[in-house]
C-alpha cells in the first residue's frame, strides 16, 4: 500500500521529508517565529515602518540534529520529497558536500537523458513516415455516430492525432486522460482514418478482459463498415489464433486487439500504418523493446490515465507530443463515496438501492482463497440478486465468460478482485462496495472507483473498514483522500501523490529512478527541463538563452509575517507564502492584499503588508539587474550585478539629486526629505530599469561621453 506523501508545500505535515535546493534533504520540523526585538519594544520610526523584524521561519532537521530556518518568503526554493519508492530518503549532511555531488550527478544524467531524447526526436523529424488521407465521408459518419457530445479538450486531442495522421512525419502522441474521459474515442476515429487510407491498425492492451472489452466497442462501432476486426489473445484457441495471425499477415484484417501476445516473433503486418498502445506502463521491457521496432516508422499513439506531472510536461515539452483531456464528459456527475465501518444491513440496501434502478454493483473481496464464501453470504443478504465471481486465477475462457454475462446484464452483482482495476467500460455498473478499503493504495482505489459513474447515472462507492480494527495513520489519510476528492477530474490530482512518479519513470525509463531518488522528482524534472533548454539553444534549435539572474537578496529590517492570529490554519498559511515567493509579476502582487482582505479579515496588520512590499521590492530588483538591498542605520545600499562604467554620471542625473552612484552601488539617504524611504526605493528601481532600458540608445548618441 502507498504512505500518503505531500505533493505541494501546503500539504506538509511534520514528520515528511523536503527538497532544499541549495541544502538537499531534510525533514519539516513545523514552523517558528523568531526575530530581533520583542514586538513590544519595537520602535516607530517616522515613515511608518517598524524597526522589529520578527518572521517566520520554516524549520528543517538534517542528519546528525542539524537544524535550518528557512524564512518564509524563500518557501519557493522547497518541494515536498517524492522519489519515487516507498523508501524514506537519508537526509543531507549539512556543511558537506554530499549534496553538491548529488545534484551534480543528476544533472549529468539530466543532461545525458536531453541528448538522448532529443536525439530520438530528431531521428523522427528526419524520419519519412506515411501521409493518411484527409478525412472521408465515412469518416464523418462514422464521427457523427458517436452518441456523445465531445468536450473541448477531446476536439483538441482529436484535432492533434489527425494532423498528425496526415504529416508524413511519424506520430508519437501521448493523450492522457483520467479514467472515462474519452480516449478510447480519439483512438477509435485515429484507427478508422488510418484504415481508410488502405492501411492496418494494432491496439495493444495489457489484460485480456480490456482487450476483450476493446473488441467488443470496436465491433459495434465499426459494424456499418466493411472492416475487418480481430481479437487476439490468450481467450482465442491456438486454431483461431493460427488463422488471426494468418489475416493479419495477408492483409485480411485492418484492425486487431491484442494484449502482449500481439508483439511476439511469429506476428507479421502486409501494411501496419498505426500502433495505438493503452497504458504502456504495464507492459514488461521486452515487451517495449519489440514494440520500439515497431514504431521506427508506424504512427504511434499511447493512451493513458497515469498523469503527467506538470514539471515533467514541460521538460518533454517539443520532445514527445501530448495531448491532455482535462473535461470530462458533458452529463458526467461526481460519484458520491462514503466510508463507513462493515455491515450487512448497509451492504445489503446498497446492492438494492442500486437494483431498484436496474442497474449493476461490483463487490470487491481481494482475496480469492474466500471469494466463494463472500459470494455466497451476498446471496444469503441480498436472495433477489444475481451474483457471480471473477478474479484473476480462474481460466481465461472462464473468466472471459463471467465478465461477458455481467457486461450483458445476466447478473447483478460481481464479486471480483482487483482484475477489474483497468479499462472495464459497463455503463450500467453504477455502485462500488470495496472490501478492507484500508489495504488498498490510493491511486489503486481511484483507479477502481473509477470503473463507475462512467454513464449519466449518479454512482456511489462504499469504502468498507473492518469493525472495531484500527487503521494506521496511513491508511485513515488515504482513505480521507479519496472520500475528499469527489470533484471529477480530481483523479489527476491524487494520482499525482503515487503514479507520477511511476509515470516519470514509464516515460523517462528505469536508470532515471536512482537520481529521482537521490534529489527528488520536482527537483529532477526541473534539471531535465533546463538541460533540453540548454541543449536546444546550444545547437541553433532554441532560442538563445540569457544569462540566469539569481534572486537578489533583500535585507529590510522589516516585521514581514502572516501572523498566526490572521491565518490559524499552517497549511493555509503556507499556501499564501509560497503564492508570494512564486510570484513573477506585479500584477500577481498587486491581487494579493484584496485576496487577503477577503479571505481573513479587513484590517490587514503591518507585518503583511511588509511582505507583500518586500516581494515587489525583490521582483522591480531582478528587472533592474540589483544583486542585493541592504537598510543600514542612515542608508539603503543596491549592490549592483554590473559595473556602471562611464553611464555613472548620466545615472546619478536621473536618479536624483539625492542618491549617489559608485561603480557598482547605489546609495539612497535614509530621513532626509519627506517621502517614506520605502517609497523612495521603489521609485529609485523603477528608473533605474527605465534607465537600463534607454542606455543602449544613449551609448549610441553619445550621450555617456
Amino acid at each position: 500500500s502507498t504512505r500518503f506523501r505531500a505533493t505541494t508545500v501546503e500539504e506538509l505535515d511534520p514528520g515528511q521529508y523536503v527538497v532544499h535546493v541549495d541544502h538537499g534533504i531534510g525533514r519539516f520540523v513545523g514552523t517558528v517565529n523568531r526575530g530581533g526585538a520583542d514586538a513590544e519594544n519595537s520602535t516607530n520610526e517616522p515613515n511608518g515602518f517598524v524597526a522589529d523584524a520578527n518572521r517566520e521561519y520554516l524549520v528543517l532537521e538534517y542528519a546528525e540534529g542539524d537544524r535550518l530556518y528557512v524564512p518564509m518568503e524563500h518557501l519557493d526554493r522547497i518541494s515536498p520529497y517524492v522519489g519515487g519508492d516507498e523508501a524514506n530518503p537519508s537526509p543531507t549532511r549539512l556543511g558537506t558536500q554530499e549534496w553538491t555531488r548529488a545534484i551534480t550527478r543528476a544533472r549529468e544524467s539530466t543532461q545525458k537523458l536531453a541528448v538522448d531524447l532529443l536525439a530520438l526526436y530528431a531521428q523522427r523529424e528526419m524520419a519519412q513516415g506515411f501521409a493518411h488521407t484527409l478525412d472521408t465521408p465515412w469518416q464523418r459518419e462514422m464521427e457523427d455516430a458517436f452518441p456523445f457530445v465531445e468536450t473541448p479538450d477531446q476536439e483538441v486531442a482529436i484535432n492533434d492525432v489527425k494532423e498528425d495522421l496526415e504529416s508524413l512525419k511519424p506520430m508519437d502522441r501521448l493523450v492522457c486522460g483520467d479514467v472515462g474521459y474519452g480516449k478510447t474515442e480519439v483512438a477509435l476515429r485515429a484507427a478508422f482514418k488510418a484504415i481508410m487510407s488502405g492501411k492496418q491498425v494494432a491496439l495493444l492492451v495489457p489484460t485480456t478482459v480490456l482487450a476483450q472489452q476493446h473488441f467488443v466497442t470496436l465491433s459495434e462501432r465499426l459494424k456499418p463498415y466493411p472492416i475487418k476486426v480481430q481479437m487476439l489473445s490468450r481467450f482465442r484457441t491456438p486454431k483461431e489464433q493460427d488463422e488471426i495471425i494468418a489475416g493479419l499477415a495477408s492483409g485480411d484484417v485492418d484492425i486487431v486487439v491484442g494484449t502482449h501476445r500481439l508483439v511476439q516473433k511469429d506476428v507479421s503486418f502486409k501494411d501496419l500504418g498505426l500502433v495505438i498502445i493503452d497504458e504502456e506502463h504495464r507492459f514488461g521491457v521486452g515487451h517495449k523493446e519489440r514494440m520500439k521496432e515497431m514504431r521506427q516508422e508506424v504512427d504511434v499513439l499511447t493512451l493513458t490515465a497515469t498523469p503527467i506531472p506538470r514539471t515533467l510536461h514541460m521538460a518533454l515539452a517539443g520532445i514527445r507530443d501530448i495531448s491532455t483531456i482535462e473535461t470530462p464528459p458533458e452529463e458526467r456527475l461526481p460519484i458520491k463515496t462514503y466510508l463507513a465501518e462493515t455491515s450487512d444491513n448497509l451492504i445489503r440496501e446498497a446492492i438494492l438501492r442500486e437494483l431498484d434502478r436496474e442497474g449493476q454493483v461490483y463487490f470487491l473481496h481481494n482475496r480469492v482463497k474466500d471469494i466463494h464464501l463472500t459470494a455466497d453470504h451476498i446471496r444469503m443478504l441480498v436472495p433477489e440478486a444475481r451474483v457471480i465471481i471473477g478474479h484473476g486465477q480462474m481460466q481465461e475462457d472462464d473468466l472471459s465468460d463471467v465478465m461477458e454475462r455481467f457486461s450483458d446484464g445476466e447478473a447483478d452483482v460481481l464479486v471480483c478482485t482487483t482484475i477489474i482495476e483497468s479499462g472495464l467500460d459497463i455503463p450500467a455498473a453504477n455502485t462500488m462496495i470495496v472490501e478492507r478499503a484500508g489495504n488498498f493504495g490510493l491511486a489503486q482505489l481511484y483507479q477502481l472507483r473509477g470503473r463507475i459513474g462512467r454513464s449519466s447515472q449518479r454512482a456511489y462507492a462504499y469504502l468498507l473498514v473492518d469493525r472495531g480494527r484500527r487503521l494506521t495513520e496511513q491508511a485513515q489519510r488515504r482513505l480521507q483522500t479519496i472520500v475528499a476528492a469527489t470533484e471529477l477530474g480530481a483523479g489527476f490530482r491524487i494520482a499525482m501523490k503515487d503514479l507520477e512518479i511511476r509515470g516519470a519513470g514509464n516515460i523517462l525509463g528505469a536508470e532515471q529512478s536512482g537520481h529521482i531518488h537521490a534529489i527528488g522528482f520536482d527537483l529532477y524534472t526541473r534539471l531535465l527541463s533546463q538541460a533540453v533548454i540548454e541543449l536546444r539553444a546550444a545547437t541553433g534549435d532554441g532560442p538563445a538563452l540569457e544569462p540566469e539572474v539569481g534572486d537578489p537578496v533583500i535585507d529590510l529590517g522589516l516585521p514581514a509575517s502572516i501572523p498566526e492570529n490572521l491565518v490559524p490554519h499552517m497549511p493555509t498559511r503556507m499556501a499564501m507564502y509560497q503564492r508570494l515567493a512564486k510570484a513573477q509579476t506585479l500584477e500577481e502582487i498587486d491581487e494579493l492584499p484584496r485576496e487577503f482582505e477577503e479571505r481573513f479579515g479587513h484590517q490587514l496588520p503591518d507585518a503583511v503588508h511588509h511582505l507583500i512590499y518586500g516581494v515587489r521590492v525583490k521582483l522591480a530588483a531582478r528587472d533592474a539587474r540589483v544583486a542585493s538591498i541592504a537598510r543600514g542605520a542612515n542608508r539603503i545600499t543596491l549592490k549592483l550585478i554590473d559595473q556602471v562604467g562611464g553611464a555613472r554620471i548620466p545615472l546619478e542625473r536621473a536618479l536624483g539629486h539625492q542618491t549617489s552612484v559608485g561603480n557598482q552601488q547605489i546609495h539612497i539617504p535614509l530621513g532626509e526629505g519627506d517621502i517614506p524611504w520605502g517609497q523612495a526605493l521603489l521609485e529609485v528601481l523603477t528608473l533605474l530599469i527605465d534607465f537600463q532600458r534607454r542606455l543602449p540608445e544613449m551609448v549610441e548618441h553619445g550621450a555617456s561621453d
